[in-house]
């Protein structure tokens, strides 16, 4: 039976350390997880998603603050593990990844060597993509490089939003990592190295001002931000009396008059003040249709501008 420690932290990691759980050619002898935080209003110490599993679970959990520690290494090491599954996880470093005799392997949310960085699923949907995937992996030095095990592909529908494709991608990424462990231990497990001849995209980590909306770029690539941003951490631009308005959910208007390079000044606003929000981009009308004003609650256009003075729009 194949020994494993599973390493990760979000949402994103549950479900392969519990598809994991379900095969009998392996063992989960523990699980490595962020220390708890403080959360919320009251800023008390909150359990990561994956170790709240692992607790439901009855394995033991280690929660290193320092993954070069010595104490830390030794304590890993004893429980003498064959391989490491590692999903959304810190940085490790070669002592810990190349400890297991059958290596650490990763799940990443792109197909590599495409989107490497913290960020895949964000940046695919940023760049208009029209499909991403999940790949398994071998860990080495360098981030997301290792070669390849297997890859599977995930269709971006125009619906899709961050937080639908990290369902999607969650899911698709346990079945991948079950069957990655299955043929390891059946020794069948491909690895390939990844092509370095195409041009490549990168993902690093999502800042705030990632999210702010630049009206002077076009509206399909802006409404591709507000996709990939939706609906955490969110895109946002500012009001002439400065005031955050949040974008969830936001598409080209098609208008012939508003449709060549900024034809009518970047950053204009439209509206009848009853049912549409539009602004002018650099190419093109972005129509605003799931929107927070600052200090209030998420709404559809409809409803903000029933409550909003759109004179101050025209300032």
């Amino acid at each position: 039976m194949l020994k494993i420690i599973f390493m990760g932290t979000p949402e994103f990691a549950v479900p392969t350390l519990e598809s994991l759980l379900t095969w009998s050619g392996c063992e989960v002898v523990a699980v490595v997880t962020a220390p708890d935080k403080p959360a919320g209003r009251g800023r008390q110490l909150a359990e990561s998603a994956v170790k709240q599993a692992a607790t439901r679970h009855g394995l033991p959990v280690l929660q290193p603050t320092n993954l070069k520690s010595p104490e830390f290494q030794a304590e890993l090491k004893g429980y003498a593990a064959d391989l490491q599954v590692v999903v959304a996880f810190r940085m490790l470093p070669e002592a810990v990844w190349n400890m297991p005799p059958q290596g650490s392997i990763n799940i990443h949310a792109s197909l590599l060597p495409q989107y490497r960085g913290a960020a895949p699923i964000n940046w695919a949907l940023i760049y208009g993509e029209t499909e991403t995937g999940v790949t398994s992996f071998f860990l080495r030095h360098e981030i997301d490089t290792g070669d390849l095990i297997f890859q599977d592909v995930v269709p971006i529908t125009p619906d899709d939003d961050f937080g639908t494709l990290y369902e999607k991608l969650k899911t698709t990424g346990a079945a991948l990592a079950l069957r990655t462990v299955q043929a390891i231990a059946a020794g069948t497990a491909p690895s390939l190295p990844q092509a370095e001849s195409v041009t490549l995209r990168a993902a690093p980590k999502i800042q705030k001002e990632t999210g702010r909306l630049d009206f002077t770029q076009s509206a399909t690539a802006l409404a591709n931000l507000v996709r990939g941003l939706s609906p955490i951490p969110t895109a946002f631009t500012q009001l002439p009396d400065g005031r955050t308005l949040k974008v969830f959910k936001a598409q080209p208007f098609d208008d012939e008059e508003a449709s060549g390079p900024d034809s009518g000044g970047a950053g204009r606003w439209y509206t009848d003040g009853r049912t549409y929000l539009r602004v002018q981009t650099g190419n093109g009308l972005l129509e605003l249709l799931d929107v927070q004003l600052e200090g209030k609650k998420r709404m559809l256009i409809a409803d903000f501008l029933r409550g909003f003075n759109v004179e101050l729009l025209k300032s």
